[in-house]
């Protein structure tokens, strides 16, 4: 059994179905469980619908529903055989009465709660999942729609639950493993429900660790990841191209690069995969003939340094400054009690004899953070800053590394620096304007010959 993890892009369209049928077609043998993201930007469209309602224009934010409901039906519709169409129609029927009803709830409530997120949130790969396992027949594959929330069991914190894991494995044994017996199983990613079946999320991002946590529950072969790249490379495509693909690589490598801003990746999804040992693969759903990244336990040797540079991009760094305070005990407990009352995580920390400095990317609470921290310590805020992270399990016992690194970085100023406790990250921060050739001169510096054995 595998599991094959297919996202938004992947499934956009009448076409993008198509090519999917196809991908899990010729894998069919391997009895995949295939697990879907709503259909391109429908949970954007979903969460505007209900901020339109909790704002008190509920007209139009079922006119905008209306227009969502047209575009699963044109889209799903042109991809599902005609004899499930009726099938298709009572799908759309009881999605989208019950999703007038969420958003009249939103309205009534005059808010977006975070119950409500998850609900009006969670419909698009409600759709997708039921809409794709109709298409399937008609591209030869026995297929049967599986409802994420009665197999992925989770806690009761909204907008971001984490998953009951005992629970959730015995149900996916009890309920999956045998829907996989000559047919294909389609499940929506993200979502889940508490054990009274009240519907959750996993936070934005969430259907890779869906993926992952299927994998674990079902004891799959493999894991793959169907994006619109071809898998993990050398550098970030959005700040800089020409990158290397890296064939095969370390969970502890993955993890971090995908902490520090590798978007083909969700974060969490490589833990269930890690406590099961189940290889990890990075597919392009548009280019499936391409071999992909493959994510493993073990350390990959290569004679490259590193594996790869990672970015965030729009960090803000927090430098708390104070000659008084900064060795008292406790001091420290108090400053990341702050930033732990306001839901704001810390990506990054460095500490001098008299300052702490550390970075976040969630500023939502930073003008109360900056106020409560003013009460102990002298406060300085940095904006438009970024991480340059360079991940390869090498760094922990080659020696002259770092020299290399900063070498390559004479010409730019770093505002901060931290050696990863897991000791095969460095990372760094750079103004914004200097990120391009920040992670130019590293590229060039490591990846002007590359390992054939690891990079392509």
């Amino acid at each position: 059994m595998i599991v094959m993890k297919f996202g938004g892009t992947s499934v956009e369209s009448a076409a993008a179905i198509e090519r999917v049928a196809g991908i899990v077609r010729s894998r069919f043998d391997l009895q995949p469980l295939v697990v879907v993201s709503a259909m391109g930007k429908t949970t954007n469209r979903l969460l505007a619908a209900g901020d339109k309602a909790a704002a008190g224009n509920l007209g139009d934010a079922l006119r905008d529903i209306e227009d969502l409901r047209a575009f699963h039906r044109r889209e799903a519709g042109a991809a599902i055989p005609k004899e499930n169409h009726p099938i298709m129609e009572t799908v759309l029927d009881n999605n989208f009465e019950q999703l007038e009803q969420t958003l009249q709830q939103i309205a009534d409530a005059g808010q977006l709660t975070p119950a409500l997120w998850d609900e009006i949130s969670s419909y698009g790969e409600r759709l997708s999942s039921a809409l794709v396992a109709l298409a399937f027949p008609g591209f030869g594959i026995p297929a049967v729609h599986l409802d994420a929330r009665t197999v992925l069991i989770t806690d009761s914190r909204h907008t971001q639950a984490l998953p009951l894991y005992s629970r959730t494995y015995a149900r996916f044994k009890e309920k999956a493993v045998p829907l996989l017996q000559g047919r294909v199983a389609v499940m929506g990613g993200f979502i889940g429900a508490t054990p009274d079946g009240i519907t959750t999320t996993l936070g934005r991002g969430g259907s890779d660790f869906s993926a992952a946590i299927a994998g674990a529950g079902i004891e799959a072969e493999e894991i793959q990841i169907w994006t619109d790249v071809d898998g993990m490379l050398t550098c970030d495509p959005r700040v800089l191209s020409g990158g290397h693909l890296v064939k095969r690589i370390s969970f502890a490598e993955a993890a971090e690069l995908a902490y520090f801003g590798a978007k083909v990746l969700h974060p969490s999804t490589v833990q269930p995969a890690i406590e099961k040992n189940i290889p990890v693969r990075i597919l392009n759903s548009r280019r499936p003939e391409v071999g992909g990244t493959l994510i493993v336990a073990e350390t990959v040797p290569s004679a490259n340094a590193i594996k790869s540079i990672a970015c965030k991009q729009s960090i803000t760094v927090v430098e708390v400054r104070s000659l008084r305070m900064l060795m008292a005990h406790g001091f420290l407990r108090r400053i990341f009690e702050v930033f732990d009352r306001y839901k704001t995580p810390v990506d990054m920390v460095t500490t001098s004899e008299v300052c702490v400095a550390l970075t976040i990317d969630q500023t939502h609470a930073l003008g109360e953070i900056e106020a409560e921290l003013s009460r102990i310590a002298e406060v300085t805020i940095v904006r438009d800053q970024a991480i340059i992270c360079v991940v390869g399990d090498a760094l922990r016992d080659t020696a002259g590394l770092g020299a290399r690194i900063f070498g390559a970085l004479r010409h730019v100023n770093i505002r901060m620096i931290s050696q990863g406790a897991s000791f095969n990250n460095v990372s760094f921060v750079v103004d914004g304007p200097d990120l391009v050739p920040a992670v130019q001169a590293l590229h060039t510096g490591f990846f002007t010959e590359i390992d054939p054995q690891v990079f392509q």
